[in-house]
């Protein structure tokens, strides 16, 4: 079955998109849009609690790497090659996810949402001013990785250190960031004609600034 991108356009109305690249700041904004806004908060992979059980080897491989991966260590000594094409591929498999979950939230409460779904796609399903597009350099992609304290980032931390050779791994995994955040992929999303912060490795705290911009530009102030 195909539904055609007018009709989901219509069902999203309600729905606004922040994406871009790591370390842009776009799940603090999500949350801050939220909670100032009264929105339904969809954060970094909400999907992945109905993908997680649904996805097949079969419909979608690079979904289901990680439910068939027997060993941690396989995962950070990937390829970066390997490791760029299954982050954008992945991403692929789970704009489905995405879309499926957003149409059968309620259409009455504005959604905001932490997406990877594609520029590409988003410009057939969604329009101007309910997309926006937040960049960072990509040394803080890179070198900052590992900086924060979230449990997933501090496992992978572990499992390189346990890994032979652990600092030659580290630069491999390094890499693989370096290509995922390369400037290929931040073109792609400076050029998408879609809103867009870049955020300044300067050390401000600017995040009520960038939350006032995302609400103006979501039209969300005049509501408030």
């Amino acid at each position: 079955m195909k539904i055609a991108n007018n009709i989901i356009r219509y069902y999203l109305k309600n729905v606004y998109f922040i994406t871009g690249t790591a370390y842009a700041g776009k799940s603090t904004m999500v949350r801050m849009l939220a909670d100032r806004y009264g929105m339904i908060h969809c954060g970094e992979n909400y999907h992945s609690a109905v993908s997680d059980i649904v996805a097949t080897p079969e419909d979608q491989p690079d979904i289901c790497y990680l439910r068939l991966l027997e060993d941690w260590k396989d995962f950070v000594t990937r390829s970066p090659e390997e490791y760029e094409r299954w982050i954008y591929a992945t991403a692929k498999e789970a704009a489905e996810f995405e879309v499926t979950q957003l149409l059968s939230m309620p259409r009455d409460r504005r959604i905001i949402v932490d997406t990877n779904i594609p520029v590409d796609l988003l410009r057939k399903i969604s329009d101007y001013g309910h997309v926006a597009v937040m960049l960072a350099p990509q040394a803080m992609s890179v070198d900052r990785f590992f900086d924060r304290e979230d449990p997933e980032k501090r496992f992978l931390l572990r499992v390189i250190e346990s890994c032979e050779n652990s600092e030659a791994v580290m630069e491999n995994y390094r890499q693989g960031l370096a290509l995922i955040n390369s400037q290929k992929h931040y073109d792609e999303y400076a050029q998408s004609g879609f809103f867009t912060i870049v955020r300044e490795d300067d050390g401000r705290d600017t995040r009520e600034q960038v939350c006032d911009a995302l609400a103006s530009h979501f039209g969300l102030m005049d509501e408030a």
